[in-house]
């Protein structure tokens, strides 16, 4: 089989991708290890910042996203039994849309199943080769079939355990990490949201979110431990818990509804550097991880496509190359700044075990100065709400 484009994995970057380059005339075969339904069903990100709401308009499939999706304009703060609002779209002009990266994933499947260049899911033993050199292909098994995939660029968008990174010799990468000391437990539930807002609460016992997937459907989070036993958390347990830590606004309006969804996931920080390696580009959760406090994984996976498939588009187009070769850097500087916001975020609002009474008094003081200065709020709100583009 040649194409020009290989792209292994068929998460939102990688269908993204391939979406994008079929409107420019572009050849691609996306390859995916899971299952089509499996995919479909991941219940990960969904506050989007406006360059990627941009993006799903130019890769024409933000019909369904403007039908059904809200909109919000802030986020609340809740400590110490007080509630403090951040108006972003008042401080930046600009406000945030809630739609789930699963409806995303399902409306970039079926754009592509429409123009007959639907991923191959299931694809075994998936190996990339020769990167280095003019004559990159991929492998994998299909029905039992060995097959291969020859072409000029590959993209590497199969997340954080994925093939195409770990095809690299250890000596061709560096890789900066920071594992936190908890993780999230979400659950998905029938319910409408407690407020209009996304409301991050910071509390003794542990951090909360309070978010939403749509009017009648709100996603809610709690702290704890990284290696928590999901059993030994039913959802009685659950709602006592989000009612003491969102205090007493969340209290009067959270419902004990059945929750429809239910996991735990550790938080990291991580990235790799550098993203290219000869025809082979790394993107998304293969090249970087963000904790979700500061709503950027998705976001993020977003922007390295815009940026890659922009370099590939003048490669084709025009036979130029520079874009391609400074697709690292370029990515390297959102990545970075992400990663500080996404820290940032997570240490001012989560309980670490090991702080000292003084530190968690320190944290208090961070968030009263954030949500009580003009000049704070504004730091926050630009870099929640997307930093531009270069």
């Amino acid at each position: 089989m040649r194409t020009q484009v290989g792209i292994v994995g068929a998460g939102p970057a990688g269908l993204m991708l391939s979406q994008l380059l079929r409107l420019n005339g572009i050849d691609t075969v996306v390859l995916e290890k899971q299952s089509r339904a499996y995919c479909e069903a991941r219940i990960r990100a969904g506050v989007l910042e406006p360059w990627t709401v941009e993006l799903l308009h130019e890769a024409q499939v933000a019909d369904r996203m403007e039908r059904e999706k809200m909109t919000h304009g802030g986020i609340e703060i809740a400590f110490d039994g007080k509630y403090r609002h951040i108006d972003i779209l008042d401080l930046t002009g600009r406000d945030l849309t809630i739609w789930g990266q699963t409806e995303i994933v399902h409306d970039l499947n079926r754009a592509l199943d429409e123009a007959g260049n639907g991923p191959v899911f299931e694809a075994k033993d998936v190996a990339i080769h020769d990167f280095d050199t003019d004559k990159p292909h991929i492998t994998y098994t299909s029905n039992g079939e060995s097959l291969e995939v020859h072409c000029d660029y590959i993209a590497g968008c199969d997340g954080y355990h994925g093939v195409c990174r770990a095809s690299l010799a250890p000596d061709r990468i560096q890789t900066f990490e920071r594992v936190y000391p908890f993780g999230w437990l979400g659950i998905l539930v029938e319910q409408p949201p407690v407020s209009d807002e996304l409301i991050y609460a910071h509390s003794e016992r542990g951090f909360a979110l309070f978010s939403m997937r749509s009017p009648a459907t709100s996603r809610l989070y709690l702290q704890c431990a990284a290696d928590e036993n999901l059993a030994e958390w039913p959802d009685e347990r659950i709602y006592e818990e989000l009612r003491h830590r969102g205090g007493e606004k969340v209290a009067a309006h959270l419902k004990d509804a059945p929750s429809i969804e239910k996991s735990i996931a550790p938080l990291r920080s991580f990235v790799a550097e550098p993203l290219r390696h000869g025809a082979l580009f790394l993107a998304g959760d293969a090249a970087h991880i963000v904790p979700p406090t500061g709503a950027k994984g998705l976001n993020l996976a977003v922007a390295d496509v815009r940026i890659l498939y922009r370099a590939l588009i003048e490669f084709y187009k025009a036979g130029r190359t520079g874009l391609l070769e400074n697709y690292s850097t370029t990515c390297l500087r959102r990545i970075w700044n992400a990663q500080r916001f996404s820290w940032w975020m997570t240490s001012m609002l989560h309980t670490f075990p090991e702080s000292t009474p003084y530190e968690r008094r320190l944290q208090v003081s961070e968030i009263e100065y954030v949500t009580g200065s003009a000049a704070a709020s504004m730091s926050l709100a630009e870099n929640y709400v997307g930093l531009p583009f270069d």
